[in-house]
């Protein structure tokens, strides 16, 4: 064989595995996004069982809270208050 030909081969085969190294080097990316992905379901997995949680005890303790009849009335202006400010929160939102 020539040097020519040897050249041919060589310049081929250089081709050929740099073909691989741009394959191996998408997977590589593919599989750090799909791990980048993983731990941002992660994180929103564990921001709504927290919130879960808080929502839990905040609920028991309005149970806990509605039971005692003497704060039954402070529940109710509790609630009106909330509601009052909701109201003009919306009404102030429609003017603005």
């Amino acid at each position: 064989m020539s040097t020519i030909e040897y050249e041919r081969q060589n310049n081929a085969r250089l081709d050929e595995l740099a073909s691989k190294v741009s394959a191996l080097r998408g997977v590589t990316v593919d599989i750090y996004d799909s791990a980048r992905d993983q731990r941002l379901l992660d994180a929103n997995n564990d921001a709504f069982a927290s919130l879960s949680t808080s929502l839990k005890s905040s609920a028991g303790r309005l149970r806990h809270m509605a039971n005692n009849p003497r704060r039954v009335q402070v529940l109710r202006v509790a609630a009106i208050i909330t509601g009052a400010i909701l109201v003009l929160w919306f009404v102030w939102g429609f003017l603005s």
